[in-house]
């Protein structure tokens, strides 16, 4: 039986199922009781229910990235774990990455069906799981501390906390960009640049995409166009590395 019937097959699409209507179950039960609690506390019922509005329209054009990302990773781990793992905890960056390291890790040249095999498939969906979870734990041991330290401010500068992710964003955008000059230039020997172009050409053409939508989130009239901005980042730059592909046969 193929690897993928098997990843989504009634049983994986049950358990995925279950722990994702739990998670919701949960969120509903909080949203309830925080509208309660807003009641209790003598706020606006009116402005309350527009809030709820706004936030459910504002959280579904976001969630157009995370769809595509299930998409992507449907084609080599199936529907119902990339659903799971983006749905509850996970993150679109940080789930493709994984994988893939993960899928390097066990041999795989690359995170894809033909090449998948169960014990594989495990070993990825463990990963993926155990690696997530510091988050959760680390918050609840040190978060305190950490509030507090991210919370200073310095004179002419931002916090502790501005400083630390523009740092690890520069740091991993340059490692995959280094990673894909590396593979250009010594894609079949010493600088003979017989590798691979198109990761470049897709980083390019969805920076610019990025770059753009960053330019009109800063007037207020074109503040809204935000929501859209990765997901539109990497629909451009899918449909690049399809141009790309077609082009590079």
């Amino acid at each position: 039986m193929p690897i993928l019937t098997l990843l989504n097959s009634w049983s994986v699409y049950l358990i995925c199922g279950v722990i994702i209507a739990f998670v919701a179950v949960v969120c509903v039960v909080f949203m309830v009781r925080a509208y309660r609690a807003g009641l209790a506390m003598g706020m606006d019922k009116t402005l309350m229910k527009r809030t709820i509005t706004s936030s459910a329209t504002f959280s579904l054009l976001p969630s157009v990235s995370i769809l595509l990302g299930v998409i992507a990773l449907s084609g080599s781990l199936g529907t119902p774990w990339p659903w799971l793992r983006l749905s509850v905890i996970g993150a679109l960056h940080y789930e493709t990455q994984v994988a893939q390291g993960a899928a390097e890790q066990v041999g795989m040249t690359t995170l894809s069906a033909a090449e998948m095999t169960p014990s594989a498939f495990a070993t990825i969906a463990l990963l993926m799981s155990i690696c997530i979870m510091w988050g959760m734990i680390l918050s609840a041991l040190f978060n305190k501390r950490y509030l507090k330290k991210i919370g200073g401010r310095k004179a002419g500068g931002g916090g502790f906390g501005d400083m630390a992710m523009t740092a690890m964003f520069i740091g991993l955008v340059s490692a995959y960009i280094g990673s894909y000059i590396g593979e250009l230039v010594s894609g079949k020997g010493l600088f003979t640049f017989g590798g691979s172009w198109q990761p470049l050409v897709v980083v390019a053409v969805s920076g610019a995409v990025m770059a753009g939508f960053v330019q009109l989130a800063k007037n207020k009239k074109f503040a809204w166009v935000e929501n859209f901005s990765i997901a539109a980042s990497m629909i451009v730059g899918m449909a690049a590395a399809v141009i790309v592909g077609l082009f590079a046969r």
